[in-house]
């Protein structure tokens, strides 16, 4: 797996929160289904490890939750990345003897799985090919398609073994749905400088730094339009993007002051200290939270 996408100077996704309506069945869901252990836990938030140090996920149980419901703006899916096809294929055999729904498809640079948790939210577990196989057309872009998985081929690469998320895992991408595919583009590329990798017809687009096929989705089959989930409702609460230096911070924040975007400070921070430095809202209501704190 190439691992230099997902550590500075690039601006990777390194964790998302996610809100719940019921905790303990959240979690027994990430810990016996997706192969998390908790690292840390509240009556109502859990920060979920695969290694005892590195956290990807956090839940936060919402009372008297809403549920996701068709036209929302927020998390399409989160996308863990696994070291090999093997830990792959060893990810493939754990769930089909657990009887969950899954779904599959084969994109040219990667072999994923698709999964939603007890409330909806949607999971996609993948492995790269190796990147020198990756197309790049003349335009600049990435090939990307949606084909059958050769199941069979990648259960083959399995050695058998199955003891959680394997070292080595990452948040590879995070996939959004957003009101409107223009004003994303225009706040993800102008004020974050993100580079545009694909697109999928007019309603979805990818994103990334350092030529990876990309490090966030964004699309609008089911959002266009749409309107952010309320607070009390499951969904997607915030996902964190590590910046390499304080200078692409500043440029950053001027960026999101010219589009006229709001940007936080954390308080008991300086302006760029503690773990957290800034957030800020994109245009379809989603938060980002902007750290140093990565590799």
């Amino acid at each position: 797996m190439p691992t230099h996408f997902h550590k500075k100077p690039n601006m990777y996704v390194s964790h998302v929160q996610l809100k719940v309506s019921n905790l303990e069945r959240s979690l027994h869901y990430y810990k016996t289904i997706m192969g998390f252990d908790v690292l840390g836990q509240t009556n109502t938030s859990a920060v979920l490890t695969f290694d005892g140090t590195t956290s990807l996920l956090s839940l936060e149980e919402v009372p008297n939750a809403l549920p996701l419901r068709r036209g929302q703006t927020g998390l399409y899916h989160f996308a863990l990345l696994l070291p090999t096809r093997s830990d792959l294929g060893n990810f493939i055999q754990h769930i089909s003897q657990q009887n969950v729904r899954v779904g599959a498809g084969d994109h040219h640079v990667s072999e994923a799985f698709y999964l939603n948790d007890p409330d909806g939210n949607g999971i996609e577990v993948y492995a790269d090919r190796p990147e020198q196989n990756w197309l790049w057309q003349e335009d600049g872009m990435v090939y990307m398609t949606t084909e059958q998985v050769n199941v069979q081929s990648v259960l083959r690469d399995a050695n058998g073994t199955w003891n959680g998320l394997p070292e080595g895992t990452v948040m590879g991408h995070i996939h959004l749905s957003v009101a409107s595919l223009a004003e994303s583009e225009k706040f993800y590329t102008e004020a974050l400088g993100y580079e545009i990798v694909t697109h999928y017809g007019n309603q979805a687009l990818f994103i990334s730094t350092g030529k990876y096929h990309h490090h966030i989705g964004l699309n609008t089959w089911e959002s266009l339009g749409g309107t952010p989930v309320p607070e009390n409702g499951v969904g997607l609460k915030s996902f964190t993007i590590v910046l390499d230096n304080e200078e692409q911070a500043d440029e950053i924040q001027k960026g999101l002051a010219l589009i006229g975007a709001k940007v936080e400070h954390f308080e008991g921070a300086s302006k760029f200290g503690g773990a957290q430095a800034f957030s800020t809202v994109d245009p379809s209501g989603i938060r980002i939270i902007f750290t140093f704190d990565g590799e």
